[in-house]
């Protein structure tokens, strides 16, 4: 390439920076963003590349481009969908999306009807999964350790979704059940010696009960998650590593609220929360 060539493109490169810098300074001005720019963030902050998931991380349904206002949720309900419909967002950001692999990808039904209304209102919904638990400061599991006041000491098992940590005062079972109703607001399914004292503890949120051996493997006195099934029960008992399920919704609301409130921080745009009382 000739210098006159290379001077020309370097021109052209400063230029589309420039024009790109006072495009976003003006959304920034107006409290506004680009539904890329929003996007992109979340997909590097996230690491959205790192995960083998079994549900597509990011846009699902496309909605506007300009984003004043983004409404958050664990789960992309219709329920979530009507009011962010309310609130007049522009987004719809959750961490339990629309399309997973288990499921038909026929959109008809229940499916039909939440597309639908998105589209209707031209609302974007978002969605991150995996990357969303295993974040170590905006994740599910990072959000549980902070709400609970647990000290994380290591990310280890399957895509790094288990943690074990400690509590910072040893409690008995019992005591420690106390603390999760009264924070969760919802009292957990506890299986083992209401009277054991509890130190150390792994946890993983949602439906993590299959990993309950690999915490066992770790030597602690607990094992936290969102879901239970009837092999837990007999392991816990046999192994004396308490078992709790504190609810898959439950365990998972505090990540999405995280995200939207540093997505708020980072765009200087609205995000407002949405909660159900699932009691799953």
């Amino acid at each position: 390439m000739l210098k006159s060539e290379c001077k020309n493109l370097r021109h052209k490169q400063i230029l589309r920076l420039e024009c790109e810098a006072v495009f976003e300074d003006r959304y920034k001005e107006r409290n506004m963003a680009l539904r890329r720019e929003i996007l992109a963030w979340c997909d590097e902050i996230l690491q959205v590349g790192l995960f083998k998931d079994y549900a597509p991380n990011g846009l699902q349904v496309e909605g506007k481009e300009e984003i004043a206002k983004i409404a958050t949720s664990v789960t992309a309900s219709k329920a979530a969908i009507d009011f962010a419909v309310e609130q007049g967002a522009d987004m719809l950001l959750v961490h339990h999306g629309m399309f997973w692999k288990s499921e038909p990808v026929t959109i008809t039904g229940w499916k039909k009807a939440r597309i639908e209304t998105l589209l209707q209102h031209q609302i974007n919904m978002a969605g991150y999964h995996l990357p969303l638990d295993a974040h170590p400061q905006l994740g599910n599991n990072a959000q549980l350790a902070e709400k609970l006041d647990w000290v994380l000491e290591k990310q280890f098992g399957e895509q790094n979704l288990l943690n074990t940590g400690r509590l910072k005062t040893t409690q008995t079972l019992v005591q420690l059940s106390e603390r999760i109703e009264a924070v969760f607001g919802r009292k957990p399914t506890v299986i083992g010696n209401l009277e054991r004292e509890i130190k150390r503890i792994a946890w993983c949120s949602g439906g993590a009960q299959g990993f309950f051996q690999t915490a066992v493997d770790e030597s602690v006195d607990a094992y936290l998650t969102g879901e239970i099934s009837e092999a837990q029960y007999h392991l816990a008992n046999e192994t004396g590593v308490a078992f709790i399920s504190a609810g898959h919704h439950a365990t998972e609301r505090y990540g999405v609220r995280a995200l939207g409130d540093a997505v708020a921080e980072k765009f200087g745009i609205e995000v407002v929360h949405f909660d159900e009382n699932n009691p799953a």
